[in-house]
């Protein structure tokens, strides 16, 4: 008797609905990584995969270390300094971490934002919404193989 081959059974409406909304999110899950540059100006919809760098941000974090500063240089320098000592290893690993993003996004040779890269290898400029901007991706690189 010869082997039967398995057949297909037909999905179910549940199952289409998952697998419709599997088809429809799957940009996000097939970018390996995603990263967004923008800054403080041109706020983003990101999503939890991607890692967001504000251009910006170093900044920001600076005006806050100098905000409200005396006249006296020398006052304003030491108080600059205990801001620092009492931001510890936080506003270290903050400014750090500020400070590569802007490192990271020149490197990678950003002329607009925002801009939404995945892999490091494509680039979509002008689209805040994450998600549409790594779906626009994704239909290049299949059509692209």
């Amino acid at each position: 008797m010869p082997a039967q081959r398995p057949s297909r059974l037909p999905l179910r409406p549940p199952l289409c609905a998952a697998a419709l909304c599997a088809a429809l999110l799957s940009p996000l899950t097939q970018a390996a990584e995603i990263l967004v540059v923008t800054n403080s100006r041109h706020p983003v919809q990101a999503t939890g995969d991607a890692r967001l760098i504000e251009l910006d941000q170093p900044a920001r974090i600076e005006a806050e270390l100098g905000a409200h500063l005396p006249a006296d240089q020398l006052r304003g320098t030491a108080l600059v300094q205990q801001r620092l000592n009492n931001g510890g290893i936080e506003l270290q690993q903050r400014l750090g971490a500020a400070y590569q993003g802007v490192v990271d996004a020149w490197s990678l040779g950003v002329t607009t934002i925002p801009a939404v890269i995945v892999d490091h290898r494509y680039v979509v400029y002008g689209e805040p919404d994450v998600t549409k901007a790594v779906a626009l991706i994704e239909a290049h690189r299949r059509t692209q193989p």
